[in-house]
């Protein structure tokens, strides 16, 4: 089948589960593991928002007028803290109402190491396995994503806020205590978070003591001693035998692949016995 990649969809359970967009296609991915899996890259490009054709992908997919333009392409989005949303100067104030000026939440998880992070609530727990997390814990309600990024900015003085996607893809980090951990970061930042609370005004922070942790066990046959990773712009044929699936990685014996990364690129994928 051929078509347009897009981020592979998740669904949780026992062994998180991947299913590969292909243009209208969409292709069970769990099942091919240990399977020789091939990706061509046929040299064409189609922006992930407006499918017109472009020599270059910007920002996981996206066209260069679009990367300009869109509020979805802003540095907000990296840098949350930078909202400008109240400003006036939101690049599309209706998808900002949308998107970011809606509930979300700082929580911890383990992927490398531990880490700190913030998702719409819509979002959860797709952004944990996004991000190849084995175990995640909401730790604060907050009503948008500019408050959820003031509070990421107070955390990550005591803890990472990204993931070492090389170390994530070589197996799986010790099991951590996160309560114990949630705990622990809320006395470090105790001063700090009593000015937000004044500043933000009541009910804009909910603390989550009750809150759970989450748990991911991803399918992966064997991880890679070495990570090494593959790239259509030099490689435009990558094929090799399906090792595993974690995050938005595709684990082959010959590398890895961030299927994320290649978002809009149209390729050709063939594996014998790949249900769809």
């Amino acid at each position: 089948m051929q078509g347009t990649l897009r981020k592979m969809k998740t669904q949780p359970g026992p062994t998180v589960e991947y299913r590969l967009p292909i243009g209208e296609h969409e292709v069970a991915v769990n099942p091919l593991l240990g399977k020789t899996v091939r990706l061509s890259f046929s040299g064409e490009i189609h922006c992930v928002a407006c499918g017109r054709k472009t020599k270059k992908s910007f920002n996981q997919g996206y066209c260069y007028p679009c990367f300009q333009s869109l509020a979805q392409c802003d540095i907000c989005i990296v840098k949350p803290e930078l909202c400008h949303y109240e400003q006036g100067t939101c690049r599309e104030p209706a998808w900002g109402e949308a998107h970011c000026m809606q509930p979300h939440y700082v929580y911890i998880a383990n992927s490398s190491d531990l880490k700190v992070g913030i998702t719409r609530g819509s979002q959860i727990p797709t952004r944990w396995m996004d991000q190849g997390a084995v175990q995640a814990l909401p730790i604060f309600r907050v009503q948008s994503r500019y408050q959820a990024g003031l509070l990421e900015v107070m955390f990550k003085a005591h803890m990472a806020d990204r993931t070492n996607w090389q170390r994530m893809l070589k197996g799986a980090p010790e099991l951590a205590d996160l309560a114990a951990k949630r705990d622990e970061l809320l006395g470090l930042c105790q001063a700090g978070l009593n000015d937000h609370k004044r500043a933000a005004g009541e009910g804009v922070l909910t603390l989550l003591e009750e809150a759970t942790s989450h748990s991911f066990t991803y399918p992966v046959l064997e991880y890679p001693a070495k990570v090494r990773s593959r790239n259509f712009e030099k490689t435009p044929e990558i094929e090799g035998t399906l090792l595993g699936i974690k995050g938005q990685y595709l684990i082959f014996d010959t590398g890895v692949l961030n299927v994320r990364k290649f978002g809009g690129y149209t390729v050709r994928f063939e594996s014998p016995d790949s249900p769809t």
